[in-house]
């Protein structure tokens, strides 16, 4: 999504401010809309002259009467959009705030341009101790609202908004049209998943500024707004409980993201809640929670959504013969509850309420064979069922030394309430970017060392540099990675397959022989790695068909690697 901002600028007899204000603007090469919230005559003078000087420049809207800054801003908001642009930033008039930080503003927009870019402010000596310690009361009512500490201050004049989402809030509902707009706004649009975006910004207070701020009316008002939005805030309560243990969209654009870039959701907090109420109240009552969980994800996760419908379509489409999931809501929220059920299951493995016997091996003689041996492996698993889950079990169990390698900078919120579970989970996990020679000569280690190596095969490099090769996926070509082949190859070790499946109430795994050895010799190297890739692929896709719900890839495994989509959508 592309930033086209404009700059509105509400002003209620700020004429001595208003012409500083509205030069130190006008140099950042953004259209101006000022609107007059029912001025004086000598300020709507120095307006008039101001829109002559800049004309082309600025946009002059008047209210007939004074109506409230809130009452302004929206007008404004109103008229930018309808000028076409996306974003507007809000400057108060009195000058009050540093128009030098526009260009940060300006460019967080660019780097996040579905979220509120909110300026906290940075006081000097000037600043009255009164309104200075009189904010806290209101940010502290902010925080019980919105349950986050997300808007670090919700009376700043110096604010950036995306314009379809806070539009769509102010036609839809009645907001207050004084100095408590500012706070509620805030608060509804975090409501509705609005992400936001923090910029420490130097406020300065004028000795001889004029403030229209009321004492007693606006903090009767501001006080009506709290009482209205913690009544609101009780009424979300779930919901805003649920959001806490989920992923948040990140993605402003329309382009595909990678899965290295989508970003981790959720928070610390509401997963150890989970774990709290796991321990507790145990894992049938905890999992009723995650039914109101996956249906607000449903809703609010248009991606996952869609990355779900994608991957149903394909499986429908190469699968002709056999009965599949019909690509819909009821299949995605399916999809999703079982996505759900199965990071509770790895939270309870690693917490020991997973007993050995709740996990059946479908055919142990090879498993059994590579433990007898003493060899280490290269496993190449998954993100179909639940492979931590196998993990977790062999860990506790003691039955051979298994470690994770696992990308970097992913579920790191996730990774580390695990690894509260149990003592283990971090220290057989190893984190990294990419595969350069330190990684390999530590792997080539743990092999000698009898240990099992589990990394993914349906996951590129978390990187926009890493080396793939393509494959047939589901009737569609998919990158696919070449390092674990390449991995296989240097550590010349035994490669298996792993996937660990829900089957009724508990776990079947599987755990099958892909090669003794893989070698890729100079001549044809690529046409090699595209076969065992290839090998893989169709492994994999013989799982989907057998689990169509436990494929766990929530983004467009089709698209290319840069995050451009390819095939049907």
């Amino acid at each position: 999504m592309s930033v086209a901002a404009c700059i509105v600028v509400p002003i209620y007899n700020h004429k001595d401010a208003i012409g500083g204000t509205v030069a130190n603007l006008i140099v950042h090469g953004l259209h101006l809309i000022v609107v007059d919230d029912g001025s004086d005559e000598a300020t709507q003078h120095v307006l008039a002259d101001l829109a002559r000087r800049h004309s082309g420049k600025l946009t002059l809207l008047r209210l007939p009467v004074n109506s409230g800054k809130g009452a302004a801003v929206m007008a404004g908001l109103r008229a930018a959009r309808d000028a076409g642009y996306t974003h507007a930033l809000q400057i108060d008039a009195d000058g009050q705030h540093d128009a030098a930080d526009v260009p940060r503003f300006l460019a967080a927009a660019q780097e996040n341009p579905r979220a509120i870019v909110i300026g906290q402010p940075v006081y000097d000596e000037s600043v009255p101790k009164s309104r200075l310690y009189g904010r806290y009361a209101t940010h502290v009512w902010v925080w019980i609202e919105t349950l986050s500490f997300t808007i670090r201050d919700s009376m700043c004049g110096f604010r950036l908004y995306p314009l379809d989402a806070t539009c769509s809030l102010i036609d839809s509902v009645k907001l207050p049209e004084r100095m408590d707009f500012d706070i509620e706004i805030l608060v509804r649009l975090h409501w509705r998943r609005v992400e936001f975006v923090s910029i420490a910004t130097a406020v300065k207070y004028a000795a001889d500024g004029v403030s229209h701020f009321d004492v007693l009316w606006d903090n009767i008002r501001i006080s009506r707004s709290h009482t209205r939005l913690v009544a609101g805030m009780l009424a979300r309560l779930p919901l805003l409980l649920a959001r806490k243990a989920l992923p948040r969209q990140t993605n402003g654009g329309r382009r595909s993201t990678p899965w290295w870039q989508t970003a981790e959701r959720g928070s610390r907090i509401g997963m150890r809640l989970l774990a709290w109420s796991c321990r507790l109240f145990g894992r049938r009552f905890t999992s009723l929670w995650l039914h109101p969980i996956v249906a607000y994800f449903l809703l609010t996760a248009r991606p996952a959504r869609e990355a779900s419908r994608r991957y149903f379509d394909r499986l429908s489409q190469c699968s002709p013969q056999q009965r599949t999931p019909r690509p819909g809501w009821l299949a995605t929220y399916r999809h999703m509850l079982a996505f759900a059920q199965a990071g509770f299951d790895k939270l309870a493995a690693w917490s020991g309420r997973v007993a050995q016997a709740d996990v059946q091996i479908d055919d142990a003689s090879a498993l059994d064979a590579l433990i007898a041996s003493g060899r280490g492996a290269l496993v190449i698993g998954s993100h179909h069922g639940n492979l931590e889950m196998a993990r977790a079990l062999a860990v506790r169990g003691a039955q051979t030394k298994v470690t994770a390698i696992v990308y970097t900078e992913h579920a790191k919120r996730f990774n580390r309430v695990l690894a509260g579970a149990h003592h283990d989970f971090a220290r057989r996990l190893v984190e990294v970017s990419d595969f350069g020679p330190q990684t390999v000569l530590m792997m080539q280690d743990r092999i000698e060392r009898g240990e099992l190596l589990v990394i993914v095969g349906d996951r590129t490099p978390a990187s926009e540099t890493g080396r793939t090769t393509e494959a047939r996926f589901l009737g569609e070509t998919a990158a696919f990675a070449q390092g674990p082949y390449v991995l296989a190859h240097v550590l010349a070790c035994p490669v298996f397959l792993l996937f660990c499946l829900k089957e009724g109430r508990g776990y079947r795994l599987y755990f099958e022989s892909f090669a003794e050895r893989i070698e890729l010799p100079r001549r044809a190297r690529a046409d090699h790695i595209a076969a065992w890739a290839q090998r893989f692929a169709t492994r994999l896709e013989h799982y989907c068909r057998k689990a169509p719900y436990q494929w766990f890839n929530f983004y467009d495994f089709w698209a290319r690697p840069n995050g451009e989509a390819r095939g049907r959508t």
